[in-house]
């Protein structure tokens, strides 16, 4: 979005409403004016294509999986039955019931996903002690499981779908992984393009997909009819009662039909929670259960079925199925892509990252984001995944640990969420305890893939989070070094005199308090001059996805030419500080863009094992993240001509 056109809609809004403030956010502007008409149909077709690509491409594999994982587990009726009953109920309990009636309640107005459900409960500034202290580093922990889950879901989607020509042909086998990084590396490739473009075509994609595994379901019931059978629970208690132990560890395959569930709740704020059921309840739940079953009676009457899903296709159909089923786990892959993507741009505004370089690539969603050291370093990973495990079934084994400590970590945030809410605190409790146990017996049953290939998601997370804690400490050791000796700002300003100032207007960058910003006093100490308007401007970002425009500035007179000019966005949107200057003038403040400059701080950090604070590697970690995180410049879309540097050093 350009700077010109985001203020023409501020003031196109500002007119129709007759106010001196702005009152809509251009965001928000934008996604009115590209939504406004659409139908609940519409919308639903559009969810299809990017909130079900993961769970939609599970029959791939799951099934499958769930006998060919475990030695134990011997393909016959009964245990046919009872994994299929496990299956079925697995997507009502989980994902219809958990999710939509549910966890989709939590809504940061309108946002979902875990950044969004800890920010309602507003812990940022608590106490470390305190409860909402432990539930954030619970909650960002859970963020950080989102990344291994962003690498494995690519890997064992599109290889999974390339695996299918194997059935054709074994002639396939030696392309079968070279294929496969042809595809994923074409992928990231066309990120920074942006999924406008393509966008489109994701939702009547997947509908094919979904009507085809429909489709393919009803061609296996047919021969098998008595499958159906298996939607009686009794089916799955019998299967742990005659399997036992190795009955339980199958849950950790079975999980693999409700992964993707996470992201039901992280694009409501895309379509909103209608549009998502609808598609539920109508395309997605009805194609899985008949593809499920469908396999199910293959399996009955051809146990020695290796690939179910595939084999469910006639062999004119073979082709074109692994063909749609490429699409679909290239749609897949493209959702849990940009899914990072957002989830990073959050952990940014919110403080938990350092600022990294993300491009918006569409004027008309705004959701529609690219950033390209995440888009690296995911297909880096992505690849050595598929090179280093070397098949699905390998995959399988890493895949589930991470999505299920996640789904135990939502139950609880949204809990306390329902808790602090007043939602019927009983109610709520005994909700979310059956919930936890679904949610602990999927997570135990994978606990042991760990040894597997399990492992890889948790290192990942581990290392995200440790990236979050150092980098958050980290600044506020810097806040409060640069804050300590600094005299109080309304006395700064008091003794200001006029002879040393000079036209124009001066924007300092600054930090909320009410200490004078080190930044003012290091440039007054060495150029002796000062601006005779002068912004001290703060940026914040609060707990909510959007800040409206009319409730985005605060400006207050301090005297002597001097303002504390703050401004406000939410977590899901870009700061543009020299648009909010722009709307100074609705306060009365008038800024001159040619004649102002804004003065930034450039900290150079300096490891020390003598000044209290963090452990020195991890000192050294974070003063890297530092030199390599994007500078405040690019980051606030400061025109580049118009910035002064003050450097300081600080010994940590």
């Amino acid at each position: 979005m350009t700077d010109d056109r985001e203020a023409h809609l501020w003031a196109r809004h500002n007119r129709r409403a007759g106010s001196s403030q702005p009152t809509d956010s251009p965001g928000e502007t934008l996604a009115d004016e590209a939504t406004y008409g659409r139908s609940l149909p519409f919308l639903s077709l559009a969810a299809l294509g990017i909130v079900y690509g993961d769970i939609g491409t599970s029959p791939i594999y799951a099934l499958r999986e769930a006998f060919y994982a475990h030695d134990e587990i011997d393909i016959q009726q009964a245990n046919i039955y009872g994994v299929l009953s496990l299956m079925f109920w697995s997507l009502i309990i989980v994902i219809s019931i958990k999710y939509l009636a549910v966890v989709m309640r939590a809504s940061n107005h309108g946002e979902g996903g875990i950044i969004a459900l800890v920010a309602l409960l507003n812990p940022w500034k608590t106490e470390k002690t305190s409860r909402r202290h432990v539930l954030m580093l619970l909650g960002l922990f859970g963020a950080a499981l989102l990344y291994g889950d962003g690498t494995i879901t690519p890997a064992i989607s599109v290889l999974s779908a390339i695996e299918g020509l194997q059935v054709a042909t074994p002639a396939f086998e030696p392309y079968v992984i070279p294929i496969t990084i042809v595809i994923l590396v074409g992928l990231f490739l066309i990120q920074k393009r942006g999924t406008a473009a393509v966008g489109a075509f994701f939702g009547p994609i997947m509908l094919l997909w979904f009507a085809t595994l429909g489709g393919l379901g009803i061609a296996g019931i047919l021969q098998e009819p008595a499958v159906l059978a298996a939607v009686n629970p009794m089916y799955a208690e019998a299967f742990f009662v005659s399997n036992g132990w190795a009955g339980f560890l199958v849950m950790g395959t079975v999980f693999l039909v409700v992964t993707g569930g996470e992201a039901l709740y992280a694009d409501m704020g895309h379509f909103g929670i209608a549009p998502i059921r609808l598609a539920w309840f109508v395309v997605v739940l009805p194609g899985l259960l008949l593809n499920y079953f469908g396999q199910g009676a293959l399996m009955l009457g051809a146990p020695q079925t290796r690939q179910p899903f595939y084999e469910l296709a006639p062999d004119w159909a073979l082709y074109p199925v692994v063909l749609l089923a490429t699409l679909a786990t290239v749609i897949a892959s493209q959702a849990v892509i940009s899914g990072v993507f957002s989830l990073t741009r959050q952990a940014v505004q919110l403080g938990q990252l350092p600022r990294l370089r993300i491009v918006q690539t569409s004027r008309e969603s705004y959701g529609q984001i690219y950033i390209p050291f995440m888009n690296w370093v995911l297909m880096a990973a992505t690849i050595g995944l598929v090179l280093g495990f070397k098949s699905s079934d390998r995959l399988a084994s890493a895949y589930g640990v991470a999505v299920s400590m996640d789904m135990v970590i939502t139950t609880v945030l949204a809990f306390f969420v329902a808790y602090r809410w007043r939602w019927f605190p009983r109610l709520a409790g005994m909700t979310a305890l059956v919930l936890l146990l679904i949610d602990l017996s999927f997570f135990g049953a994978n606990i042991f893939k760990i040894p597997g290939g399990g492992w890889y998601p948790l290192v990942v997370a581990a290392l995200i989070f440790l990236l979050m804690a150092t980098w958050r400490t980290g600044r506020a050791l810097i806040g409060r070094h640069l804050t300590d000796d600094n005299q109080p700002l309304q006395r700064f300003v008091d003794n200001l005199e006029d002879d040393f100032r000079i036209d124009g207007t001066a924007v300092f960058m600054t930090g909320a308090g009410t200490r004078t910003p080190p930044m003012l006093l290091h440039h007054l100490r060495h150029n002796r001059v000062l601006h005779r308007q002068v912004i001290l401007l703060t940026v914040h970002t609060r707990d909510i996805p959007r800040v409206p425009a009319a409730e985005r500035l605060t400006i207050d007179a301090l005297g002597h030419g001097v303002y504390r000019m703050q401004v406000f966005y939410g977590f899901m949107q870009a700061a543009n500080v020299p648009v909010a200057l722009r709307f100074a003038e609705e306060f009365g403040l008038e800024i001159d863009p040619d004649q102002t400059t804004y003065y930034v701080g450039r900290e150079t950090l300096i490891p020390s094992a003598e000044v209290p604070g963090m452990m020195v590697w991890r000192e050294r970690l974070f003063a890297f993240m530092s030199r390599n995180a994007v500078s405040a410049t690019s980051f606030y879309q400061i025109p580049t001509d118009r910035v002064v540097e003050l450097g300081i050093q600080i010994e940590l």
